[in-house]
């Protein structure tokens, strides 16, 4: 039997009746546009939010802070860090303990610049610092790729208040020594510089870990660019430690640790204990809310994109009943009609992406160029047409069907 589906008839009829379907297409480009965004935007801020800090079994490590109303002087201190220190390992279920300024993914610690040649004007890099007496390879369980964990004659004691000595040797992250030593392959006994000028102190790498964060670990590279430093301080109000609990026993081991602290303290101390998985929630909190309204906003868009197919669609069958009845009346199948509306809706649907493609890379582009995100993956280019194609053959089959139903003595009474 003779089809009634063709493309030139379908192409002729939209162009006599331009507003609706242009409207249709420019609703379709713009969907696409911010919905490919979007929704790369949603799995960038994901894939940061999912990103490993370094320390393995992240649910097993908790952080200790405490702050002492006496300090005393910088024996005493050091007594006190170290009785601190013991307290917290005699608590069942401790694996181990380790005092440090900071923690990754906290949002507390300190930054410093760095360079690899004094005379320089401008930092090479900007790197969290994590100072510890005791070695944060084990404690954290990091992943060392090249080089060696501190020696015992690498620890100082350092009374910043009354002292200007600086640690020789440091750990670096893998990310930090290749922005400090780019296109290099190997980084121990490499020299630079924390600070620039006549004052700034010298270190050397013998040992480089896989990942580690900073304490603010930002979205960007630099939320990978961190030091250890080999050292114990004093002269600091505030103390801090990272203990690492045995398997499942961490909640019970943080309020057992937070007790024991007060009860040994002579004087009222304040004592907070919080875990990993508290900081990285924190930390990425707004992350995952925008990631959440993103994609609310990219649902919402779809719903009004296909609800504007099916409106137009309804509308162009009501206008058209005689039309059809008479196709019907000549030999049209169901098929031959249900088909003509589904490759009407076609094109106008791939004419949008057409214009939404080109939307889309212009806004990333945009995107680029203020918020320094990675340009769009070709992959997103590739599959959101089929998406949309998917979702106009979706909205637009139910008006088609009820189009494809149609007799021809209803379509065509009063003729």
């Amino acid at each position: 039997m003779k089809t009634f589906f063709s493309l030139r008839p379908i192409s002729s009829a939209l162009m006599r009746n331009k507003l609706g379907p242009v409207l249709v297409a420019l609703q379709v480009a713009l969907s696409l546009a911010i919905l490919v965004n979007a929704i790369y935007i949603v799995n960038l801020r994901l894939e940061v939010a999912a990103r490993p800090s370094g320390i393995a079994d992240e649910q097993e490590v908790f952080r200790v802070n405490i702050r002492n109303q006496i300090l005393g002087g910088h024996e005493d201190q050091v007594a006190l860090q170290k009785r601190e220190a013991e307290t917290i390992r005699a608590v069942p279920g401790v694996v181990s303990v380790a005092r440090v300024n900071s923690i990754p993914v906290s949002r507390s610690g300190s930054n410093t610049s760095l360079a690899v040649d004094r005379k320089q004007d401008v930092p090479t890099a900007v790197t969290g610092m994590f100072v510890s007496p005791d070695s944060l390879v084990k404690a954290w369980k990091l992943r060392l790729i090249e080089g060696q964990d501190f020696q015992a004659s690498d620890f100082g004691e350092i009374d910043p208040n009354v002292s200007r000595d600086f640690v020789k040797k440091v750990i670096v992250s893998k990310a930090l020594a290749q922005k400090l030593f780019p296109g290099q392959s190997r980084f121990v006994g490499r020299e630079f510089f924390f600070g620039t000028g006549s004052n700034a102190n010298a270190v050397t790498i013998i040992g480089v870990v896989e990942t580690l964060q900073t304490s603010g670990a930002q979205a960007t590279q630099n939320g990978e660019f961190a030091t250890l430093l080999p050292a114990r301080i004093t002269g600091q109000i505030w103390d801090g430690y990272s203990v690492r609990a045995e398997s499942g026993q961490r909640d019970r081991v943080m309020k057992e640790v937070e007790e024991a602290l007060r009860k040994a303290s002579a004087t009222p101390v304040y004592v907070k204990a919080s875990s990993m998985e508290k900081f990285r929630d924190d930390r990425y909190r707004s992350e995952k809310g925008l990631a959440w309204m993103l994609l609310a906003v990219s649902s919402l868009l779809v719903v009004v994109t296909a609800s504007g197919i099916v409106g137009m669609s309804t509308l162009w069958v009501a206008q058209r009943r005689k039309q059809i009845g008479i196709r019907r009346a000549l030999g049209a199948r169901r098929i031959d009609i249900l088909t003509y509306f589904i490759a009407e809706n076609w094109l106008i649907t791939t004419g949008g992406i057409v214009f939404g493609i080109a939307l889309a890379i212009g806004l990333n582009q945009v995107l680029v160029g203020q918020f320094e995100l990675p340009k769009l993956p070709v992959s997103y280019l590739v599959l959101s047409p089929l998406v949309f194609w998917i979702l106009g053959v979706i909205a637009v089959y139910a008006p088609a069907w009820r189009a494809a139903s149609i007799s021809p003595a209803t379509a065509t009474r009063g003729v």
